[in-house]
């Protein structure tokens, strides 16, 4: 499941502040400012005691919030292709930098689809089951070694290292994701998935203030306080959007096959790291 992520909370003058974790309800706010798109690269901390290959307490985060006219899959491609074109542009550009990595961490090189590939968590579910894995409920969130193994079957069946799952379950999603309208049990929500492995949360956001509040007080917070400012950006409505959040650490040794993201960065943060 999902952990629920955690601030470091810092002395601020006479008050308190806390070290960034995620520009997250920065970005909608700005997106009711009128701002079509917004894209931020900036350092992300976050106080959870993840000790995995996959997970630092500091990182890069790349994050993308965008406003869509019909349908949120017209972000959700947009991210797509602009991660498949990252992927040409390194392999055409940037070979003699991989072949210097190649020579020290041997890869084999990732596998990508001309456009996005897009399929169902209910398709993921079936994915699993028709291969005999039955370690997955189908409606609890997909444990990592579930993702693994849907990744290998995704490989098999469509060529891909790369690929995004949407349509999750509403409960296993923050309380700002927005339902399906087709089907309440799901959100419209979607993670990107890199060599088995998730790059990437994302959904289209609730705009609707009144069903903000809702979805939160489902979610168990019941005090609002502290969201105030974010809820009330709502009031006198805003445009439909959605977007996503990367951390470019796991990006990389994804990627460059590396085995834990602590190989990307110089001075790499953990629970048990702070120096040097």
């Amino acid at each position: 499941m999902r952990e629920v992520l955690k601030f470091f909370e810092v002395k601020y003058f006479d008050g308190k502040a806390y070290l960034a974790q995620s520009p997250q309800l920065y970005k909608q706010m700005c997106i009711v400012g009128d701002f079509k798109g917004v894209f931020e690269i900036g350092p992300v901390f976050r106080a959870e005691k993840s000790d995995t290959h996959r997970h630092l307490t500091e990182f890069v985060g790349l994050d993308i919030e965008m406003e869509f006219k019909q349908h949120y899959h017209e972000v959700l491609n947009f991210i797509g292709r602009t991660l498949i074109s990252i992927w040409r542009d390194l392999e055409l550009n940037y070979q003699e930098e991989l072949a210097v990595i190649n020579s020290q961490f041997p890869f084999d090189p990732i596998v990508f689809p001309d456009e996005p590939l897009i399929i169902t968590y209910a398709e993921g579910i079936e994915m699993l089951f028709a291969a005999g894995y039955t370690k997955q409920g189908p409606m609890d969130d997909m444990s990592s070694e579930s993702e693994k193994f849907l990744g290998a079957l995704v490989k098999e069946k469509f060529g891909t290292d790369f690929y995004i799952l949407d349509k999750y379950p509403l409960d296993v999603r923050a309380f700002y994701s927005m339902p399906d309208p087709e089907n309440p049990a799901y959100g419209n929500a979607y993670d990107i998935f890199l060599r088995g492995e998730e790059i990437s949360s994302g959904s289209q956001r609730i705009h609707e203030r009144s069903l903000l509040e809702e979805r939160a007080m489902k979610k168990g917070i019941t005090n609002l306080e502290p969201l105030n400012k974010y809820i009330e950006s709502f009031t006198f409505g805003s445009s439909p959007h959605a977007g996503c959040g990367l951390g470019l650490e796991r990006i990389l040794f994804l990627y460059l096959n590396l085995g834990n993201c602590r190989k990307t960065c110089l001075f790499p943060r953990d629970p048990y790291r702070l120096t040097p």
